[in-house]
């Protein structure tokens, strides 16, 4: 597969190969251009790939080509992370860089979006745990439950925003990459963010309190709500590790946190 892409476009490797579950990337080089070929594995990627077309560099790194499972796109170079900043004192202004570039992914576009998934299918897995499970799976599905019933602000959403999916594009700025491609309430695209940059990070005494004031106000939403689409989030994350046959200890702790500063 990499092969045919790489004549198609007339693409030089410029680096290894990356796996992951869903995708491969290969950094390459279109003449002195330097840029990232991705090709999907699952659909959700591909869906994925259908958004960051549609984004068109706004927001989000820029496409300049695809075919079926493939996409083109421009490679960020920057050695600045969000993750270094949140994990070295600068957490805060992390939070801030990712809800601005959040804004610039909910603008609304003139052309109509593609096929997107909507939170309550998202969501489905969240219920399945809250049945076998009980606990904080159970709290986060009535959580959930409840929040989708009365969804607000749609736009098309991210649906994995955190510190490694938003890169330094230097003079481009800070851009998304990866998305689920997802459709509901924009409260949504801020949760996973809590959940990272790592479990320490996120677990540590007073942290999630604080951000959760950082990003109400710099996303210009509902604190409280806000705290409700974490748990709601954080116990879909367990969800899915757990479906993963991973241990879902880490994102419970962020619901068990989150519904406890709710209840404040």
């Amino acid at each position: 597969m990499l092969s045919e892409h790489l004549d198609r476009w007339s693409l030089t490797p410029d680096g290894n190969v990356i796996t992951t579950p869903t995708s491969m990337l290969l950094p390459v080089r279109a003449g002195n251009a330097r840029l990232m070929l991705k090709i999907a594995v699952l659909e959700e990627e591909r869906r994925g790939g259908h958004v960051m077309r549609w984004w068109d560099g706004n927001g989000a790194a820029r496409v300049f080509a695809y075919t079926g499972d493939a996409i083109l796109m421009e490679r960020a170079e920057a050695r600045v992370s969000l993750v270094d900043m949140a994990q070295n004192g600068r957490d805060a202004e992390a939070s801030r860089i990712i809800c601005a570039v959040v804004a610039q992914l909910h603008a609304l576009r003139a052309q109509p979006p593609p096929a997107l998934i909507p939170l309550a299918r998202w969501f489905e897995p969240l219920n399945s745990a809250g049945k076998t499970y009980g606990g904080m799976f159970r709290i986060a599905h009535r959580t959930a439950t409840s929040l989708l019933a009365g969804e607000r602000d749609i736009v098309v959403l991210h649906g994995d925003v955190h510190h490694s999916n938003i890169l330094d594009f230097g003079a481009r700025g800070w851009l998304a990459i990866d998305p689920k491609g997802l459709l509901g309430e924009r409260y949504f695209d801020y949760a996973n963010m809590f959940c990272n940059p790592d479990p320490m990070t996120a677990t540590m005494p007073g942290r999630l309190a604080h951000q959760s004031r950082v990003v109400a106000e710099a996303a210009q939403i509902e604190r409280s709500r806000l705290l409700a689409w974490i748990v709601a989030w954080a116990g879909l994350s367990a969800a899915f590790a757990v479906d993963d046959s991973r241990p879902p200890d880490g994102a419970l702790s962020i619901a068990q946190i989150a519904a406890a500063e709710l209840s404040r």
